[in-house]
């Protein structure tokens, strides 16, 4: 029984949490909470597993040490449960699909004008306007959160009234990306509500993001309902704006969302193969395993990589080492490494052969470059005979027959990094080294723990260090390839801490292409990345290794069926039900016995 369905990034947590209709606090006695919170209706309710890792320690959207992954996850495509954004992001098509905004956006060289939808309203019953939206944007840059940054790009946002937002960027440097990239993910927050959390902690930044937000005020469909150790429960606000016909013009199928918080990947599998999870978000070692035993699982695509490529990890070199300063060095490893290996034993067939560059698999990327063009430059793998070749042109020779290349009389010896634990890095860590071996090139590997491997990459501490940059947004491929290659973000030459471009690669024209791209027409836009990957490719400051989801979505239909799948004609993303537009799909589902 094989068909398509999709997962979520999902989430759960701590304390308990009653909440009425309009989002406040229920008593212990409501008649709104179940009788026994532990047999909720199974034909009401969606369960969820491999987002959240233990209990919710904070609701509140602007706290930097949230882990509320499941229901606050602000990414490339937000988490729409509660809190909402502007628009979705839906990575199936590149495109922005409103949400709280009235249609598309509408620009005027640097000035943006976003309506909003009179229909919009708060869980308290408060109606949604232009002016929280000119709060949000303002409270996140005062309060210093990880969407502050996004006031860096704006001289002037206002509310021209009620449900009219006017975004005026800075003339100096002006790049619309850097507008655009936070209407999917910027939530949206009540500033009757929240100048309340912010005036009674004084204002202070610190205290503000301490406050664990117990009056929540939302505007999405679902409000808090009950958490613990065990599990995170959403009831679904049937008071929900969302069901005018100005949006979704019903409510979600599902009343009440539990994601459930397992111990270890082991027992979350053993669950969602007993149909106890509908929605799984863990991966899972040969899926295709579970459907050839009977089992009523399905993935978003029917065949291989069964999901679709997000992210590119791939490993990159400190440009700075004595040896990897040499790009003959850098490419001869890169062309040498078995990829199909790594899409097998790293990421269990869920990946597309790797292509050599720096766009991705989707079609939105596809389309921006000429792969005709870089074709001659590129590598396959497994090409261990010209590397040698290469390498002995270089003259790196192994004088002393100890099966180690040397440059001045030092062997070429590198390590290589990734962090401890992450089973699939590691495996990928473990295969480059062997192709090094193959080559005359010595690469140990090294997984220390993630803080350690953290400070490493941002320091510069490194040899070659396995990364992963941005995934399928908006704003792709160029944010990936920002930061991937550019010098001036934070990280130049000089810098003792850098947040990108961990190897400190820098290049005047690729850097004159990344800061012209925003404003180009398309057409001049795939020469510039066209030219980019041609740069890359000779340079090869980095290699990617596989395409790696960003969410495992796969699903058991023992109890809902009809979640989005691959060529179904919705054009709903792989994204757990909970991102961006992905959370139509809760929209469609259907019990299998109604």
């Amino acid at each position: 029984m094989k068909s398509k369905k999709r997962v979520l990034t999902a989430v759960i947590l701590a304390f308990v949490f009653l909440v009425t209709s309009f989002g406040t606090i229920l008593a212990e006695e409501s008649a709104d909470k179940p009788a026994n919170i532990d047999s909720l209706p199974r034909n009401e309710t969606l369960y969820f597993n491999g987002m959240q890792w233990g209990p919710i320690v904070s609701f509140n959207p602007l706290s930097s040490s949230n882990n509320n992954v499941w229901l606050f996850g602000q990414g490339d495509a937000a988490i729409v449960l509660m809190y909402e954004t502007l628009y979705m992001y839906n990575m199936n098509d590149g495109k922005l699909y409103p949400l709280l905004a009235d249609g598309d956006y509408e620009q005027d060289g640097n000035v943006f004008t976003i309506k909003i939808k009179k229909a919009a309203h708060w869980s308290d019953g408060e109606p949604l306007t232009a002016h929280d939206v000119v709060y949000s944007y303002k409270l996140n840059a005062e309060m210093q959160t990880n969407m502050a940054e996004a006031m860096d790009w704006i001289d002037e946002i206002e509310a021209i009234d009620n449900y009219t937002v006017q975004i005026t960027a800075k003339e100096e440097g002006f790049n619309p990306y850097k507008i655009v990239e936070y209407f999917p993910k910027m939530y949206i927050l009540p500033e009757h509500q929240m100048s309340k959390l912010v005036e009674r902690n004084d204002g202070d930044p610190a205290k503000v993001k301490e406050d664990p937000n117990e009056d929540i005020v939302t505007s999405g469909p679902y409000l808090r309902y009950f958490d613990d150790t065990t599990r995170v429960i959403a009831i679904r606000d049937d008071n929900y704006w969302g069901q005018d016909e100005s949006m979704w013009g019903k409510l979600p199928a599902p009343k009440y969302l539990a994601h459930m918080l397992f111990s270890d990947n082991n027992a979350g599998s053993v669950a969602f193969q007993q149909g106890e999870v509908d929605v799984s978000q863990q991966f899972i070692p040969q899926v295709w395993t579970l459907w050839e035993e009977g089992l009523p699982v399905s993935t978003y695509l029917d065949e291989e990589p069964y999901y679709i490529g997000g992210v590119i990890p791939m490993i990159a070199y400190n440009m700075n080492r004595e040896g990897l300063d040499d790009p003959v060095i850098r490419r001869a490893i890169a062309m040498s490494v078995d990829y199909e290996q790594i899409g097998e034993a790293a990421m269990s067939g869920y990946t597309l052969p790797i292509e050599a560059c720096l766009m991705n698999q989707t079609e939105p990327e596809q389309k921006l470059y000429r792969q005709e063009d870089i074709k001659d430059l590129q590598w396959t793998g497994l090409q261990t005979d010209e590397a040698n070749e290469l390498l002995d042109e270089a003259g790196y020779v192994d004088s002393d027959g100890d099966g180690i290349r040397e440059k001045d009389g030092e062997n070429l010896s590198f390590k290589i990094e990734c962090p401890n634990g992450w089973t699939d890095w590691n495996a990928t860590c473990e295969i480059v080294a062997a192709a090094g071996k193959e080559i005359g090139i010595e690469i140990s590997t090294y997984f220390p723990e993630y803080h350690v491997y953290s400070e490493d990459i941002m320091g510069g501490n490194f040899d070659m260090v396995m990364v992963m940059y941005s995934g399928s947004s908006y704003v792709s491929p160029w944010m990936r390839i920002y930061q991937t290659l550019y010098s001036n973000y934070g990280a130049n030459q000089d810098a003792e801490q850098v947040f990108f471009n961990y190897g400190r690669f820098t290049n005047d024209e690729v850097d004159e292409l990344i800061d012209k791209i925003p404003t180009m027409s398309e057409e001049e836009q795939i020469d510039a990345y066209t030219r980019i990957n041609e740069i890359y490719l000779e340079e090869v400051p980095t290699f990617p290794c596989m395409y790696r989801p960003n969410s495992w979505h796969t699903v058991n239909e023992s109890v809902w069926t009809n979640f989005p799948e691959a060529d179904d004609g919705r054009n709903i993303p792989p994204q757990v039900l909970v991102c961006g537009y992905s959370i139509a799909g809760l929209y469609d589902l259907e019990l299998v016995n109604p």
